[in-house]
């Protein structure tokens, strides 16, 4: 995925109203820009960290600019557009690049099952798949990576559905898209959300197929380069 035109750097000055950050940028000014993402992001937002923002100028938009990535103080780059998640795995799936789910070249978005509205139905010789997409961002210690990173009844509801399927003796998988380049392995954060645990657990035993991909992360693109280890505890 590549930004046309390149992301803009700036410093954060805060985050509120859940959605929206003000940040100063190079000459000075101080933008509101959207912030796309529902989470807590917690450990996303050190103080006056370096972050970047794309523009849009798509008639209707209330704000114009909106906050992409963020940069730790250890350097790292993190992608807190949540929204980029299914469009970085549309990508590696278009590509191939993800073997577990290389028979099945099809794929729709946005498909209702159960009671949920999953990311992806794939389809293919091997029959069909359906895919649910996590972005994951928090990083708490050495290299492991967390979710959710708030309470997310709507995060639970999607891994019931997918066991239900696998239970069912269909396919069914989830995806964790690590928009976080300090990340080395991924886990469930039992302490915030242990239902979220136990029903990702319940998932890994049902046959759900449990993925991690990372992506890498510039000014100028975005994509997933290498799988990760997934832990059902991160103990």
């Amino acid at each position: 995925m590549r930004y046309d035109p390149p992301l803009v750097a700036a410093r954060l000055l805060r985050r509120y109203k859940r959605f929206l950050a003000d940040v100063e940028t190079a000459s000075g000014d101080v933008l509101t820009l959207h912030c796309p993402n529902t989470g807590s992001m917690r450990n996303c937002m050190p103080e006056g960290a370096r972050v970047w923002y794309s523009t849009s100028d798509k008639p209707g938009r209330k704000y114009r600019h909106t906050w992409e990535q963020v940069e730790t103080p250890s350097g790292d780059r993190i992608g807190i557009h949540t929204g980029r998640a299914n469009n970085l795995v549309a990508e590696a799936l278009e590509a191939g690049l993800i073997p577990e789910l290389a028979d099945f070249p099809e794929r729709r978005a946005e498909v209702k099952v159960g009671r949920s509205r999953l990311d992806f139905v794939l389809a293919g010789a091997s029959g069909v798949c359906h895919l649910e997409v996590k972005s994951v961002t928090l990083l708490e210690s050495d290299g492991l990576g967390l979710f959710p990173d708030a309470v997310s009844e709507r995060a639970r509801r999607h891994l019931e559905d997918l066991t239900a399927r696998a239970e069912a003796g269909l396919s069914a998988a989830l995806l964790y898209c690590v928009q976080h380049t300090g990340i080395r392995r991924v886990a469930p954060a039992d302490a915030i959300d242990p239902a979220y645990g136990e029903a990702l657990r319940r998932a890994i035993a049902s046959g759900v197929q449990v993925l991690a991909w990372q992506a890498e992360l510039s000014s100028t693109a975005t994509r997933l380069v290498r799988p990760l280890p997934v832990l059902a505890t991160a103990n």
